[in-house]
């Protein structure tokens, strides 16, 4: 037989090949992807973990968004509290500023809030106020607590709740207790005392009066 043609005979398959150097390179991974995809993911993390407690409220029903009180509010809130005495609970406390300043005047307060980082830092304040003895604070719902055991209750409401709410402790105080409401009254009792004027408006309801009226025929 004889040689086959020369276009004929097999050449290398020289095309599919790499060559060395731009296969290095192609394997290898900068250190700093990986970093920098850590930090960027952490952060989120930080973020969603932080930012949580203080944007699902506004996802709720009825909405309790925490607002600081004003040095005068606290300030209106002492004085109704004024020859007061027993005990004291803040529904929806925040920072803690007015359970840590019921508890310079004397009274076992209590405050409740959603919000965990808030109830955090209010222990860490009370604890550098020097009041945490008598100033506790809860991670709890409003709705779920009973508040029959206290005699003072405050809170800095919102006009879509304080129906519901006034219903709720209509039922469970006592009628040696009164309630102090800050920035938006109640809708159906009239108020004993009244100080303030503007956001700074604090009203004072005692039990036993709007109960009277309500036995009257």
């Amino acid at each position: 037989m004889g040689t086959l043609p020369e276009t004929l005979k097999e050449k290398p398959q020289l095309g599919h090949i790499l060559p060395t150097s731009l296969e290095a390179n192609g394997v290898k991974r900068s250190p700093w992807g990986f970093f920098c995809t850590g930090i960027v993911g952490g952060v989120l993390v930080v973020v969603y973990a932080v930012a949580t407690p203080f944007i699902t409220p506004a996802l709720r029903t009825i909405c309790l968004p925490f607002v600081p009180a004003t040095s005068k509010q606290i300030e209106n809130v002492v004085k109704m509290l004024r020859c007061r005495r027993g005990s004291l609970v803040d529904i929806g406390s925040g920072d803690g500023r007015v359970v840590i300043a019921a508890a310079k005047e004397g009274f076992a307060a209590v405050g409740y809030e959603l919000n965990p980082w808030l109830v955090w830092y209010s222990r860490y304040r009370a604890w550098q106020e020097g009041v945490h003895g008598s100033a506790k604070f809860y991670i709890s719902d409003l709705w779920k607590v009973t508040f029959s055991q206290y005699s003072n209750v405050v809170i800095f409401g919102v006009p879509q709740m304080m129906p519901h709410l006034e219903k709720k402790l209509e039922l469970e105080l006592e009628d040696d207790a009164r309630v102090i409401a800050c920035r938006f009254p109640f809708p159906h009792w009239i108020p004993d005392h009244v100080t303030g004027e503007g956001i700074d408006t604090v009203w004072a309801y005692d039990v036993s009066t709007f109960r009277g009226r309500e036995k009257r025929p």
